[in-house]
């Protein structure tokens, strides 16, 4: 609603950049005009940029070893090794460039769902239906009882689906299928903050990009997207446009957005300055859940994995898919970029990792 008093005819909105800007005249005897913008979408805005061509990328490396579904991977800050999580209970790291395995632990328990590298690539973290998150140090000696080093140091009261270490080694980030996330110390295992807010099961999660970043996404069950304040434990902005459980989330380069996957079938981009969804990447052939997402170091490419056995390449701008990508014999898991932008690694239920570039 504006009120312009008895002296204004004109009057000019810019209204950021998922709205045109509009100027209205209002004739010498309204003061008040109510307005309805209806939503706008990027594709929309990005009508004049130009289209990306089409691209090839294949299969450079895969990665065999796990003897069943591979659930969780992450990629050290080295931009050379990869962690994985497996049905079977195992965790093993591989050195992406060789093939080889450098480490390997057999949890507990099976269906390990969660594992992340820590940011100094001297340990990793991994959890699932144990409710626990476990640490494990890495050394140099390959031959060396990991398991002996093992510290437990989250405890949920459900299964543990998702980690991920802070922007150090000394704190870590949990989902899990109680309907929380909490932040640990490591060192003490003592419980910082736990974020409550979910009606469901949390799924997935992933840290704000910035050095400073004290927020993290969330998504899970209850077709929620949540951002949270890190320090205060409060949930600062919510998103409920999915049809279907949220089964990944990961910001924009930038900070400034996110995208998910869910089992509804589309990936959505979030802008939180515009605080509402600015796009879904869907098509009318695609019916199978996506259950993993990843953007390109530029932001310009999104890369979905799905159930249907497909990773599907989408131009984040112009909301079309610009690849697809065949490879994997059973539903793909886990997607993640590496550090410096030159591929991409998937792990599947088809029990491999498989490195594209």
């Amino acid at each position: 609603m504006l009120d312009l008093g008895p002296y204004y005819s004109t009057v000019t909105l810019d209204l950021g950049p998922y709205y045109s800007t509009v100027t209205l005249d209002l004739g010498p005897y309204y003061s008040t005009v109510t307005l309805d913008f209806g939503p706008c979408y990027i594709h929309q805005v990005a009508e004049k940029v130009d289209g990306l061509g089409q691209f090839i990328m294949k299969t450079r490396r895969t990665l065999k070893g796990h003897g069943n579904k591979v659930l969780c991977m992450d990629w050290c800050k080295d931009k050379r090794r990869i962690v994985s999580s497996s049905q079977d209970g195992k965790v093993i790291v591989w050195d992406a460039f060789t093939t080889n395995k450098e480490h390997a632990v057999t949890m507990p328990c099976t269906w390990v769902m969660a594992c992340a590298y820590a940011p100094s690539g001297c340990a990793v973290a991994c959890g699932g239906l144990d409710n626990k998150c476990s640490v494990y140090p890495l050394s140099l000696d390959k031959n060396e009882n990991l398991a002996a080093k093992k510290k437990s140091v989250a405890m949920h009261t459900n299964y543990l689906s998702a980690c991920s270490f802070t922007n150090s080694d000394m704190q870590i980030l949990t989902s899990s299928g109680d309907g929380t996330c909490a932040l640990w110390d490591v060192e003490s295992g003592q419980l910082l903050q736990s974020f409550h807010g979910h009606a469901a099961d949390v799924l997935c999660l992933d840290l704000a990009p910035s050095e400073t970043g004290n927020t993290f996404v969330s998504g899970g069950c209850d077709k929620k997207a949540n951002v949270w304040d890190m320090r205060s434990g409060q949930c600062i902005q919510s998103f409920e446009t999915h049809e279907s459980d949220i089964n990944s989330v990961r910001y924009y380069p930038s900070g400034d957005a996110f995208a998910s996957g869910s089992d509804d079938a589309t990936c959505r981009l979030y802008d939180l300055r515009a605080d509402r969804e600015v796009a879904i990447y869907s098509k009318e052939s695609i019916i199978f859940g996506a259950s993993s997402v990843d953007f390109s170091l530029s932001g310009r490419l999104l890369f979905g994995g799905y159930n249907d056995y497909t990773i599907n390449v989408w131009d984040v701008l112009k909301g079309t898919r610009v690849s697809i990508l065949f490879g994997h014999e059973n539903r793909v898991s886990s997607l993640r970029l590496s550090p410096d932008g030159t591929a991409f690694c998937s792990g599947s239920w088809d029990h491999t990792l498989r490195i594209w570039a």
